[in-house]
């Protein structure tokens, strides 16, 4: 995938004597969804302690931090990346004191009428230490905080409109949040008497804590002493689960939504087969790493054999030299280079999971291209990307998305593959639910968008502001 930056992962324990490092090796198993920073925070039952940093998990991290983070609960976090807003001010969790006590708040998603409610904050009083959206969910509850911490919760659901699966810590109490149509994964474990959440099962599989369910969206559960409790302040509605998860987001080997990830991304790519199909193709080759599951299933329809004619190196830092310009597709060959041997006189089937901008998959083609094979064919196992996503996804404006202002013809000529083929949206539902779209948010393939707070939606983006 080429274009999308990842969304953030939370994680939570409440009653584990090592609740940090549960918790560290919690946040490995989200690695995926975040690198640009790492935090944990934690209570002792009398105060809460926070060690938050820009890096990955493994950077951010060490022995001697981990035990200055003493308690038997926890929550942690990491955020993805997005240009122009990274600083440690915006690293989760994110702590306040307010009337009500101290509290730490971990947060996956987006708030669309953020920018309305922080400035209503402001004229209470509010002052905010950030640029991040999270931030504004903190506030409300200390807002509408009236002697019970769960009055504040609810307080702020009737307020935030957007994605929101949430994970806050109090001294003595985990609260866990979903906002009401589902956006975001979230899901409960067991670890022996602990209680585990986290936005995937892989933390849950790294940690050996038990899949218990799903946390249903619109509904608050707190977990204190006295155990367990939950609510649903305002009932049930129509469900918009983020597609994307499917398509990219999770880890294959992540239950999203109740389905296994790689089966539904190989689904996908069989699906991609039977309407987009290659005539004469030799070889399937996927842009590793998330193209991997979706080639799989289009070779198996396609009856052509698969391989790894693409190599993806996983040790690319955050930041490195760049060299003289005469080095052509630097960028992407830091990351992928083509195996020669493999597709020299083929006709290659290139599956990759969306196009964005398409620079990358143009880089892409090219590199195969240079290899010598017949002809390169780029497939792809989502429908054309054409509108942004304000749901927590840091996708680019209209003018930047390439199937906004492109035919396919033009795709297919910009990328200079010999053929671009996409996935239907009717496809894609029918592979990842069986049927049609219910219970799904495709607005970033559509533009139908469930959650809207003006008239004129969507706004068109004036630079960029920070979500997760």
């Amino acid at each position: 995938m080429n274009g999308f930056h990842d969304e953030c992962g939370v994680f939570g324990v409440f009653g584990h004597p090592d609740a940090a490092k549960i918790t560290y090796l919690g946040l490995h198993g989200l690695q995926h969804r975040g690198q640009e920073s790492a935090g944990i925070a934690t209570s002792d039952g009398g105060r809460l302690h926070l060690h938050r940093q820009m890096g990955l998990v493994v950077d951010v991290f060490s022995e001697e931090v981990l035990a200055a983070l003493p308690g038997d609960s926890a929550i942690g976090h990491v955020r993805y990346s997005t240009a122009g807003s990274s600083s440690l001010q915006n690293a989760q969790p994110i702590r306040c004191e307010f009337a009500g006590g101290a509290l730490a708040l971990a947060h996956n998603g987006n708030i669309i009428n953020s920018d309305k409610l922080q400035d209503i904050l402001k004229n209470r009083g509010h002052v905010f230490q950030s640029s991040s959206d999270s931030e504004v969910l903190l506030h409300l509850v200390a807002d509408s905080y009236d002697d019970e911490l769960i009055h504040g919760v609810t307080g702020m659901m009737n307020k935030a409109l957007g994605a929101y699966s949430t994970v806050m810590l109090s001294p003595r109490e985990l609260i866990i949040v979903r906002d009401p149509r589902g956006f975001r994964p979230l899901v409960i474990g067991q670890l022996d008497d602990a209680l585990i959440v986290a936005s995937e099962t892989t933390s849950l599989d790294l940690i050996g804590a038990s899949v218990e369910r799903e946390v249903e969206p619109g509904e608050v559960i707190t977990v204190d002493e006295n155990g367990v409790r939950t609510f649903r302040p305002f009932g049930r509605t129509e469900l918009s689960r983020c597609v994307f998860e499917h398509i990219y987001f999770a880890r294959p080997d992540s239950i999203v939504f109740g389905q296994q990830a790689y089966t539904v991304r190989k689904e996908l790519g069989r699906q991609l087969a039977r309407e987009q199909p290659v005539e004469g193709a030799d070889l399937v080759i996927p842009v590793p790493d998330s193209g991997v599951s979706a080639a799989i299933g289009f070779s198996e329809v396609q009856d052509a054999p698969f391989d790894m004619g693409l190599v993806r190196s996983h040790y690319v830092g955050r930041t490195f030299i760049e060299p003289e310009q005469r080095i052509r597709h630097f960028g992407v060959k830091l990351k992928l280079n083509p195996v020669p041997e493999l597709v020299r006189d083929r006709v290659v089937v290139v599956v990759d999971d969306s196009i964005v901008r398409g620079t990358t998959s143009r880089k892409i083609v090219e590199m195969v291209r240079s290899c010598g094979p017949k002809s390169v064919h780029m497939r792809i196992s989502s429908p054309p990307t054409t509108w942004p996503c304000y749901y927590g996804i840091d996708t680019p404006s209209r003018d930047e998305l390439i199937a906004a202002n492109m035919s396919i013809d033009q795709i297919t000529e910009s990328t200079t593959a010999d053929s671009v083929g996409y996935l239907s949206v009717a496809g894609m539902h029918r592979a990842v639910s069986g049927s049609s779209s219910d219970g799904y948010c495709d607005a970033c393939f559509t533009g139908n968008y469930p959650v809207k707070t003006k008239k004129d939606w969507p706004p068109r983006r004036h630079g960029r502001k920070d979500q997760c």
